[in-house]
C-alpha cells in the first residue's frame, strides 16, 4: 500500500515538474458564424477518432462558407456539410461511432450527425439546444450519437441560431429563411 502511494506521488511529481496536470482541457475550438462566435471544448480523451476526424476538417478550412442547415428550436442546430446553395459539400470517408463513450446529448454539447447507418458521421455535427438523451447510446438503433464536446461560450449565440424563422427548401426541412454562415472555424492555441 505505502509502495502504491509513494509511486503515485512520485509520478505527480514528475508530471508536475512537466507542466502536465490531469485537469488540463481538451481540444478548444473556435467557430465564427454571422450571428455570433460559438466556443467549443472537443473531448479527444472520450471520442479520440471524432475528435481527429472533426479536427482534420477545421484544419483543411472545410467549414468555411457552409451553414446551419437544419435548425430546429427545442431540439437541436446542424451544420458542417452544405453551402448557402444547399449544395452539399464533398467529404471524408465515414468514421466509427464513438457514442458508447459515457458522454451525453445534453443542452451545449455537440455531437455528430448521421444516417441511420450507425458508422455514417463523416463533417455534419449539432450542437444540442436542450438535453436529448434519448440520441445516447444505445438509442432506438443500438448506437445513438456520439457527442464529442461542449460549447464553452457562445450559447447565447445556438439559442440566437435556434430561434431564426425556418422552411423547407430544395427538398429539406427546418432550413433557416436567412442563412447562417459558418465563415471561419479554428483552433484555439
Amino acid at each position: 500500500m505505502k509502495r502504491t502511494l509513494l509511486r503515485l506521488i512520485s509520478a505527480a511529481a514528475i508530471m508536475l515538474s512537466l507542466g502536465i496536470t490531469s485537469a488540463q482541457a481538451g481540444v478548444q475550438v473556435l467557430i465564427q458564424t454571422s450571428l455570433g462566435d460559438i466556443e467549443l471544448e472537443l473531448n479527444d480523451e472520450a471520442a479520440p477518432s471524432t475528435v481527429e476526424n472533426f479536427v482534420s476538417y477545421v484544419n483543411e478550412g472545410f467549414f468555411e462558407g457552409t451553414i446551419f442547415h437544419r435548425v430546429i428550436k427545442g431540439f437541436m442546430i446542424q451544420g458542417g456539410g452544405f453551402n448557402a446553395d444547399m449544395q452539399r459539400k464533398s467529404t471524408h470517408a465515414p468514421i466509427k461511432n464513438e457514442a458508447k463513450n459515457g458522454l451525453t446529448n445534453m443542452r451545449g454539447t455537440i455531437a455528430m450527425a448521421r444516417t441511420g447507418d450507425p458508422h455514417s458521421a463523416t463533417a455534419q455535427f449539432f450542437i444540442n439546444h436542450k438535453d436529448n438523451s434519448f440520441l445516447d447510446y444505445p438509442s432506438r438503433d443500438g448506437w445513438g450519437y456520439c457527442v464529442f464536446g461542449k460549447v464553452t461560450t457562445g450559447m447565447d449565440i445556438v439559442d440566437k441560431i435556434a430561434e431564426q424563422a425556418v422552411s423547407n427548401q430544395n427538398r429539406m426541412q427546418n432550413v433557416p429563411n436567412t442563412p447562417i454562415f459558418i465563415t471561419k472555424v479554428t483552433i484555439i492555441e
